[in-house]
């Protein structure tokens, strides 16, 4: 996905943007194409109800949504039943657009991350990190008396995710033991599997892929219905916090400590792979294998197996 980098006072700004070619730019210089943009930015529309706000004759509406769509400036959004018709209702996908006029030498920054700042958005938000991580007590707990061993892949993901962040702010975990009620209100990112983890446990019912805890725990997708059994299975799946609607939930997980360090894995090295599929309702959710690529008996890489 291209992005525009623009420079301010508070450091560098990302903008998700749409490159058009020089000749679709055009489809701009009519004052009515950018009035009818300002209000499909506002919601998304059909052209009857453009032209009615704007005051204009509908035919003339449905002239530039058409080269709007054409040029892909604006796109079909959703199709609405009214008074036994079909109305196609439109929306702005990018609030920015380039033009790219001809292959110019790029400027690389490698601290300019913006896809995986885009993934990782509201967890961290601004170069602050905007959420609570939750992990299982080391001390037996819950309904399994399971002691949890999921700290190690914790470092791993606080130092990932410290390498987004402008400044360091305590406390920024807790164990899921200490965790109240209020603390559900923020965005959360859980680790570990439901035996270790008891907010895991408690979200398992409603994910999209699941523990079933009647077999083993095994995992479960309701996408591809497959079955995963093994040991080194692992999910990473962003969907909304149940707790709290405006707040959402990272979670990465396994049957046992190899199927989490998988899902790490996977979060840390693969992270514009995993925002690519299994998406649904603007949720994502993905199932990897964990691979030991040096044979020193510890997960170093990931395979996806959805």
């Amino acid at each position: 996905m291209p992005y525009l980098i623009e420079e301010s006072k508070e450091g560098q700004v990302a903008h998700k943007t749409l490159i058009v070619k020089p000749k679709k730019f055009s489809v701009l210089n009519s004052e009515l194409s950018l009035k009818i943009l300002n209000e499909l930015s506002k919601q998304p529309s059909c052209a009857m109800d453009i032209a009615r706000r704007l005051k204009q004759h509908e035919q003339k509406i449905y002239y530039h949504i058409r080269r709007l769509e054409q040029a892909g400036i604006i796109t079909l959004d959703r199709t609405e039943e009214r008074v036994g018709a079909i109305t196609k209702i439109y929306s702005v996908s990018y609030p920015f657009i380039s033009v790219k006029l001809f292959d110019g030498e790029p400027l690389v920054d490698k601290k300019t991350k913006v896809m995986e700042l885009d993934f990782l958005k509201p967890f961290i938000d601004s170069g602050n990190l905007n959420s609570l991580i939750i992990i299982g007590s080391p001390d037996s707990h819950g309904r399994y008396g399971v002691q949890a061993s999921d700290g190690n892949v914790a470092i791993d993901l606080g130092l990932f995710l410290g390498s987004f962040l402008n400044k360091h702010t305590e406390p920024n975990y807790k164990l899921d033991t200490e965790v109240r009620d209020k603390d559900l209100k923020n965005n959360l990112i859980l680790i570990g599997g439901p035996k270790a983890n008891i907010y895991i446990e408690k979200l398992n019912k409603d994910l999209p892929i699941y523990f079933d805890p009647n077999h083993e725990f095994d995992l479960v997708s309701s996408f591809s219905k497959t079955i995963y059994s093994a040991d080194d299975i692992g999910i990473v799946i962003k969907t909304k916090n149940p707790f709290a609607k405006d707040k959402e939930v990272l979670i990465i997980a396994g049957k046992r400590f190899k199927g989490t360090r998988a899902a790490t894995v996977a979060l840390i090295k693969h992270l514009k792979e995993i925002d690519k599929g299994n998406k649904h309702n603007g949720e994502i959710a993905r199932v990897v294998r964990g691979i030991d690529r040096d044979s020193d008996g510890r997960i170093d890489d990931v395979e996806f197996l959805e």
